[in-house]
């Protein structure tokens, strides 16, 4: 593997809307990400991942963009992102885009060049298909629901968004349009940033003749990705977009990849991959259960094994995957992952502990590093993204109660990773003067990150050692580059494996259950405690006793 500069840094993504707020106006902006470079200097962050920040009109919190080469007025202003940038590049901190190409805003003004001429010059920047017997061109229905497919007002001609109908999809088999993204992609790398993380990009080839599927729901339409999963050649897309922006820059990219095809890993990541890297989302099929999204304690955690360790063993000949617990798509970890007994600090370092230590690039999300949690709401009215509300009303139509929709939401709901950063105790959890555009989690009274600065036992002081420990001169290269190695996988409620380069070796044994477990290894001799997150460990002629949820990484 040709080592590179991103190889051994840690990640932090920032949601800006929710992050820190400097006006009073309730939503995060681009001063308050500068003021807390600090704070996540302290942490151990080398690159930083902002969610959209363009300008746009927020159907999609900022993923549907309507000017590529704008701040939205919302964030600040082009000056306070050059100032975030400069003060970033001064403490050795790096800072990624979030590059949404697959499609834009029907705002932008392409699209709204299109809607005038559907067969012009812009109309061919995106897809324009006359209906068939008075319905939509295909049957295929968007990410958010409905149709994927948006009449054109007065004339006959339909246009294809996969995700909201005010999120055109752009046309990659028009060589002009490309050109244009291409051009502004280039613009933000020579401002200075190092990189991108790089939305849904798989969805950007397409099937031009758009045929319809068998339909799997009773609305007669079938899910968009069906067509995504059949068609062919997006590699040849990926290595042009590489080829005339990233490679020319050295880049840093991440790439949101599902729907990969079998035996394509080597051709998305590694020396010549289209991307850096890209997310592995495989702790996330632990909730794709055919007994119910979450499936019994046991049944998770050794799903939850078999994902992982059949990831890292795919992935470790040929390159570095993103490691990821949470985003903002997707609910807080401790939630997600943990049964009741293991919610709380003990569970929360362990699960920081499990990812970061993995082989791969840690991606860290805002509040996960002081043990945010979902966040109950009273009403469907105080959640804000279009997919739980979606998802909320089709609970409701298929016969649950508005408490079990709502209930439902709790558990999935997009907007459990969106609630502000929970910065200290007083109004607002210390995020805004104003009031903040949603809800704060009403346990930022004692979650928090003021709080926990001053606990030395806090998530926060642990991940602070966590990160630390990976960055060490000791084994900052056994951490990075190390083989992984399973180990006792037929051991009930415990997960381990070893990092090994040369004669050096770190391990990490966790206890996912209610009861004390004992357990001996070959790891374990000759071996000291680098990091638990409880006291009182001791290993002993290759042998440890693990309390209930506690982790510890030991090396020799």
């Amino acid at each position: 593997m040709n080592k590179k500069w991103w190889h051994d840094k840690i990640a932090y993504q920032i949601y800006p809307k929710s992050f820190r707020d400097t006006n009073g106006d309730g939503i995060g902006d681009l001063n308050g990400i500068t003021q807390k470079l600090d704070y996540l200097k302290d942490l151990g962050i080398d690159i930083i991942w902002l969610s959209p920040i363009y300008q746009s009109p927020f159907v999609d919190e900022g993923y549907d963009i309507s000017d590529y080469y704008q701040i939205d007025k919302a964030f600040g202003t082009m000056e306070d992102f050059d100032i975030l940038l400069a003060e970033a590049k001064k403490r050795d901190m790096h800072i990624l885009m979030d590059l949404v190409i697959n499609h834009c805003s029907d705002q932008h003004e392409w699209f709204q060049k299109a809607l005038k001429d559907p067969e012009g010059e812009y109309g061919d920047y995106f897809y324009f298909r006359k209906g068939k017997d008075g319905n939509p061109p295909s049957n295929y229905r968007s990410y958010f629901g409905g149709s994927a497919w948006e009449k054109v007002e007065g004339c006959d001609y339909y246009y294809l968004h996969m995700f909201a109908k005010e999120q055109p999809d752009l046309n990659w088999n028009n060589p002009k349009m490309l050109k244009e993204l291409y051009d502004m992609i280039n613009w933000w790398l020579e401002k200075g940033v190092s990189g991108f993380r790089i939305d849904a990009i798989i969805n950007i080839k397409k099937d031009p003749d758009f045929e319809s599927f068998e339909p799997d729901g009773p609305d007669g339409l079938t899910w968009v990705w069906r067509m995504v999963e059949k068609v062919e050649g997006v590699g040849e897309l990926l290595e042009d977009l590489k080829k005339n922006t990233f490679d020319r820059y050295e880049a840093f990219t991440v790439a949101e990849v599902f729907n990969m095809k079998e035996n394509e890993l080597d051709q998305f990541i590694g020396d010549n991959g289209h991307f850096s890297t890209m997310f592995d989302f495989c702790a996330h099929s632990v909730l794709a259960s055919k007994k119910g999204p979450y499936g019994s304690t046991a049944e998770k955690l050794e799903k939850l094994k078999h994902v992982l360790f059949q990831s890292q063993l795919k992935c470790q000949d040929v390159g570095f995957m993103a490691n990821v617990l949470e985003n903002h798509d997707i609910p807080r970890c401790i939630d997600r992952y943990l049964p009741a007994y293991a919610q709380n600090a003990s569970g929360a370092k362990m699960l920081g502990t499990i990812s970061t230590l993995l082989r791969g690039i840690p991606f860290l999300y805002q509040g996960q590093e002081i043990g945010m949690r979902n966040c109950p709401m009273d009403s469907i009215d105080d959640y804000d993204d279009i997919g739980t509300r979606w998802e909320y009303q089709t609970a409701i139509e298929s016969g649950l109660s508005q408490a079990q929709a709502l209930n439902a939401c709790y558990h999935t709901s997009r907007d459990n990773a969106r609630t502000p950063m929970q910065w200290d105790s007083s109004l607002s959890a210390g995020f805004s003067t104003g009031k903040p555009w949603l809800k704060v989690n009403p346990n930022y009274t004692k979650v928090n990150v003021e709080a926990q600065l001053s606990d030395g036992d806090s998530i926060l002081s642990y991940y602070k050692k966590l990160l630390a420990l990976r960055k060490s001169s000791e084994y900052r290269e056994v951490f990075t580059y190390g083989a992984f190695c399973p180990l006792l996988e037929d051991t009930e409620n415990l997960l381990a494996y070893e990092r090994k380069l040369d004669h050096k070796s770190a391990a990490v044994f966790a206890n996912f259950g209610e009861k004390e477990l004992t357990v001996k290894a070959e790891a374990l001799s000759g071996a000291t405690v680098l990091l638990s997150n409880q006291d009182n460990v001791l290993i002993k002629e290759g042998q440890i006793t693990l309390a209930p949820c506690q982790v510890i990484v030991c090396g020799r």
